[in-house]
């Protein structure tokens, strides 16, 4: 139903038209100029008590919506100066909040229950981390989990244990324990924890994000050091080199070179697989192992988004991290050789010397026959056969997003060219 106001506006130009080409039909005698002019006289009479009935009926219709409005019963019509304050790119949800108020991201640092007066709000924001470690662990690593923290935290990193063993209580006899986040959750893995924990909005004031194993050995790792040779190389995606001697190398590329301070390219000039200079694609170039990979913030806002919340191996997420290097993968992922590490490739969920919580939570949590081989045997299982599903994933949204180009397939064609 139209308001009164609008009845109005549309109905005096129907009035004006009316007036304007009146015209008597063909034949119709005028009247005596007496009888005339009492015509004319009683059209004037009528035209203004119709502007009148429109100017008063416009008025008091506006008055009307008004009272409504007051009363809940209609929506008000915003009016030219709020127009002019529509919001681009407001965050979702915050819409009925004033902007000011508007808290746009958080981070993971502690607060005090006391003593936060200004003073001691200066100091903690002067010495606030700029860099996180993200882990998952389990108790029977402690050893070697406190070795890397303790190295981390007096760098001034935040430092964030994913526990999926569930023992919790079992690190509070550690000075640095109180220290850092604990986040429990049985049977995970740090995929699956930093899906859900580590979100963008959440770590953003972290320049660099470190998601790591439990099992390194970090003897020759000095990680302000590693910080220093990523700024300068202008690493968006890395990882430290892995001693050949001493760990359980996968992955040519990732092992450590004597004497370099990084490198990005891997060569192999015989057999099948080959990689040469001429290579554009992991894993001869581009392309860093998912046990000790550190991400720049940019490049964690986009490797955030293709983590998938089902696929908790994330095995395949390597081949296409390039994608999310923030430019280049041949120029924005290396991997540092003079600041190493030690994988000793030690079999933890699933795994008969892992770090499965007890018995008891691994009978209501794990495979039947949990702990064993066999169990070790179905987590690899379930890590390929969720390999192939992040793979066909990727090739069906690639196929499906037609304003999408890919950028190395391109460069891949120039090549072959």
């Amino acid at each position: 139903m139209k308001s009164f106001d609008s009845v109005t506006v549309s109905f005096l130009p129907l009035c004006l038209t009316f007036f304007t080409n009146f015209r008597l039909p063909e034949g119709l005698v005028l009247p005596e100029p007496k009888n005339r002019l009492f015509l004319w006289s009683a059209l004037i009479v009528i035209s203004l008590i119709s502007g009148a009935y429109f100017v008063g009926n416009a008025f008091f219709a506006n008055e009307y919506k008004q009272r409504l409005a007051r009363w809940g019963l209609i929506h008000t019509i915003p009016d030219s100066k709020s127009n002019a304050c529509k919001r681009q790119c407001w965050p979702l949800g915050s819409e009925a909040l004033p902007e000011g108020i508007i808290a746009r991201t958080s981070n993971l640092e502690m607060r005090p229950l006391w003593d936060s007066g200004k003073d001691h709000v200066c100091v903690r924001i002067l010495k606030r981390p700029l860099n996180l470690l993200a882990m998952a662990v389990g108790l029977k690593q402690k050893e070697i989990v406190n070795n890397i923290v303790e190295k981390f935290l007096s760098s001034d990193f935040v430092v964030m244990l994913f526990h999926y063993d569930g023992f919790v209580d079992g690190w509070k006899s550690l000075a640095w324990s109180n220290n850092v986040i604990h986040v429990s959750a049985i049977n995970q893995t740090k995929w699956w924890f930093a899906k859900r924990f580590l979100h963008p909005d959440i770590i953003a004031e972290y320049n660099y994000i470190f998601l790591w194993d439990e099992d390194l050995l970090v003897d020759n790792f000095d990680p302000k050091r590693y910080l220093s040779i990523v700024k300068e190389e202008g690493l968006e995606i890395s990882q430290p080199a892995l001693d050949p001697t001493k760990s359980e190398v996968h992955h040519p590329l990732t092992v450590h070179k004597a004497g370099s301070k990084m490198h990005r390219r891997y060569y192999k000039l015989k057999g099948s697989g080959r990689c040469d200079d001429s290579s554009i694609a992991p894993p001869c170039i581009g392309w860093v192992e998912m046990m000790a990979p550190v991400f720049s913030k940019k490049s964690w806002q986009c490797v955030w988004h293709l983590i998938q919340n089902d696929l908790i191996h994330a095995w395949g997420l390597d081949r296409q991290l390039g994608y999310c290097a923030q430019g280049d993968r041949m120029k924005n992922v290396g991997v540092v050789d003079s600041e190493y590490i030690v994988h000793l490739g030690l079999p933890t969920l699933g795994g008969p010397n892992g770090n499965e919580a007890s018995d008891f939570i691994s009978t209501r949590t794990a495979p039947s026959d949990s702990p064993g081989g066999n169990a070790r045997g179905r987590v690899r299982m379930q890590s390929y056969i969720e390999m192939q599903v992040f793979g066909k994933r990727w090739r069906d949204a690639a196929k499906k997003d037609k304003c999408w180009i890919d950028p190395y397939q391109q460069q891949a064609n120039l090549t072959n060219h």
